[in-house]
């Protein structure tokens, strides 16, 4: 394969991103809705509310190989800016080539250059293979705080009378 390109992605990419993130989605168990990916990509590009990064390989065909979505918010504790990143996918046939680790290398570059003091991430507790390129590449497990969700407007549980 030849060597990867990593640059901003533009909306003018949509066409090639979202399959990228429909397949991104579908690997976390949500239904294949190619429409849905390329409007909620387009959204977030359209107002500024992600930086995606997209992994090219060199070459006049500028195959899509991969993509990094970062989430600009900021960390109160800190006082300082700080990116969320949320979505990183490669191709399946490009696993294993060092574009996810281009990707987070470019990441961690974006996040200098704009003076971000940190990069968080979440990732599925099986997703053993993304775990151990994380940690190749110096990310730290969080042993200090737990992550909670809550859905708005599901159902509370019954509080126990004393």
């Amino acid at each position: 394969m030849s060597p990867v390109r990593i640059r901003l992605a533009e909306r003018s990419d949509l066409d090639r991103l979202a399959p990228l993130f429909n397949a991104y989605r579908q690997f976390y168990q949500q239904p294949d809705d190619l429409a849905l990916a390329r409007s909620f990509l387009d959204e977030r590009l359209r107002r500024g509310e992600s930086v995606v990064l997209l992994a090219e390989a060199e070459g006049k065909d500028g195959m899509v190989l991969g993509f990094c979505q970062l989430y600009p918010t900021f960390c109160s504790v800190e006082a300082q800016p700080i990116f969320s990143l949320y979505d990183l996918f490669v191709q399946p046939e490009a696993r294993r080539l060092g574009v996810g680790r281009s990707l987070l290398r470019a990441a961690e570059d974006l996040a200098l250059e704009r003076g971000v003091a940190r990069l968080d991430l979440t990732t599925a507790r099986s997703n053993a293979r993304a775990q151990a390129l994380y940690e190749s590449e110096g990310w730290v497990l969080d042993q200090v705080f737990l992550a909670y969700q809550r859905y708005p407007g599901t159902p509370r549980p019954m509080l126990q009378q004393a």
